[in-house]
Formats: C-alpha cells, sequence, structure tokens
C-alpha cells in the first residue's frame, strides 16, 4: 500500500464525498476515484459503500480508517521528530509545549518559570492549540510535551504524570437569576433553553448536531457566554479569566478534571524529561 493512497483513501473516509476529498487534496475528482478502486482491488475487499447520493465505510473501510490515520501519524512524526533531532545537533535545542488555548493558564505560567529556573532549561515553544488537538500534535511530532485534562482528552499511548485535580464549574453571564446559587447540577443547566451549551468540532471539523452554538475557541465561547447566548462548564481554575460579565457557579455532580503533564513513550529528550520534573515539582 502507498502512501498516496492511504493519504487520498483517509480524506474520502472522513469527507464521506468524492468531491469534497478531492478539493481538500487538491486533485481532481476522477483520479481519486481512480485511485480508490484500485485500492480497494489491492486489497481484495471493498472499503466504501456507494450510492448516487451517498458514500458510507463499510466494516473494513473503517478498519482501515483508524489505522491509516495512525500510519500517517507515524509517518509525520518520524520526520518532524527527525528535523527537530537534526536542530538541536546544530546547537538550537528547544521543546513544543501544546496546550488548549485558555485552559491551565496558571499552571502553565508557574511551570515555564520553574523550568527556566533550571540551570540547563532551553527555550520552550508554547503551542496553543483547540480542544482535543494536544494529543494529535504529541503523536505526530509537532510537539514534544502537552498538557491535556482527563477524562476528555485521549492518552492512550503516552505516558501522563497527574499535576492537579479540580472540579467544574458554570460559567453564566451576570444578572441571569441562576449567579445568585450557591451550587447547580447538570440537569439544572440541560433545561437553559436560553443558555445552550456550545458545540465543538470534532476530529474531522465537523460539528455534533444541537441547539448551541458553533465555536472554535475558548475566547470565542466566553463572549457569547456574556453575550447570554450559551453557558460555559469548565474547571474551576477557570475563574481566573473571567472579567466582571461573567459569574461562576460550581456544579456538583460534573465529573472533576485532572490535568497531567503527557509526552510520548519513547522521548529521550533531555529537555522534556527536565520540563516533567519541573512540572511534579509546583
Amino acid at each position: 500500500m502507498e502512501t498516496r493512497e492511504l493519504r487520498y483513501f483517509v480524506a474520502v473516509a472522513e469527507e464521506l464525498h468524492f468531491s469534497r476529498a478531492a478539493e481538500r487534496l487538491g486533485i481532481a475528482q476522477p483520479p481519486l476515484s481512480r485511485a480508490i478502486s484500485q485500492l480497494e482491488r489491492r486489497l481484495g475487499v471493498p472499503l466504501l459503500e456507494r450510492t448516487p447520493r451517498s458514500v458510507t465505510l463499510t466494516d473494513a473501510g473503517a478498519v482501515l480508517l483508524h489505522e491509516g490515520r495512525a500510519a500517517l501519524d507515524a509517518m509525520e512524526a518520524a520526520e518532524q521528530r527527525t528535523q527537530r533531532a537534526a536542530r538541536a545537533a546544530a546547537g538550537s535545542p528547544g521543546v513544543v509545549l501544546a496546550t488548549k488555548a485558555g485552559a491551565s493558564s496558571e499552571l502553565l505560567a508557574k511551570l515555564l518559570h520553574a523550568y527556566a529556573a533550571e540551570p540547563r532549561s532551553v527555550h520552550v515553544e508554547v503551542l496553543l492549540c483547540r480542544p482535543g488537538e494536544q494529543g494529535r500534535l504529541l503523536r505526530t511530532g509537532r510537539a514534544d510535551v502537552a498538557l491535556l485534562h482527563q477524562p476528555f482528552d485521549d492518552t492512550t499511548g503516552l505516558d501522563v504524570e497527574e499535576l492537579v485535580t479540580e472540579g467544574q464549574v458554570a460559567v453564566l453571564p451576570a444578572g441571569h437569576p441562576l449567579t445568585t446559587r450557591s451550587e447547580l447540577r447538570l440537569a439544572e443547566l440541560s433545561e437553559l433553553a436560553d443558555l445552550p451549551q456550545p458545540r465543538w468540532p470534532g476530529v474531522d471539523g465537523s460539528y455534533p448536531a444541537g441547539a448551541g452554538p458553533e465555536v472554535q475557541s475558548h475566547s470565542q465561547l466566553l463572549q457569547l457566554v456574556s453575550l447570554g447566548r450559551a453557558l460555559m462548564v469548565a474547571p474551576d481554575s477557570c475563574r481566573l479569566q473571567l472579567h466582571d460579565d461573567l459569574v461562576a457557579v460550581p456544579v456538583v455532580d460534573a465529573v472533576p478534571v485532572t490535568t497531567v503533564i503527557a509526552w510520548p513513550p519513547h522521548s529521550r529528550s533531555r529537555p522534556v524529561a527536565e520540563l516533567v520534573q519541573s512540572a511534579l515539582r509546583l
């Protein structure tokens, strides 16, 4: 199986539409269709069910999509880490730390300050990303270490150390009747038709169905909450970022959130090991 064929198939499997996949890949649709058909003949199994109106994955196609993503991520990771090793050998070492924009801000600041005080510290590039992207950045080699949040982020295949666990709060616009409460429950929040919870994009960029607004960033969501268009449920530490037009109320039955520091298990980077140790001493 060629890398090109695998990349073509993943695009079609994620889009479930040949024209959109061809546009995403920057090629014409006919050669894309031929490449997928050739791949099916080579493997001896149908990967897609095609009708004039739809494209769906077969069971075999779903397996190849999962395995194909992992294989493409591994190839990108090998390229990224090779290039980073070359830069380090040339005297330009550094560490790339990925974290969700707007999350764990105080912890991140303390970590960077503590690590900078270490005698052999190197430059840390902070890569701010959308929710759920940190793990993928680690697996593809674009980041060396990341702050993740369990149980929401997938840490499968990564080495992790727990840093802090905290409860969650509902962030509401100031003046809303519920801001006078000392605590809330998730069932109460789900009944707020005037303040729907936001919808975040999945790994393929699509949004789940629902009444809440589509959001892509923490700052965008906070602005929608202040305008009375949505509510946010987030770790208690988010209070530090709230302005006077927002109020946080504890949600007593929300799952606790544990912030962890994660890195690839095969990493032999001294700066990564020392950055992890700085985090554990906080």
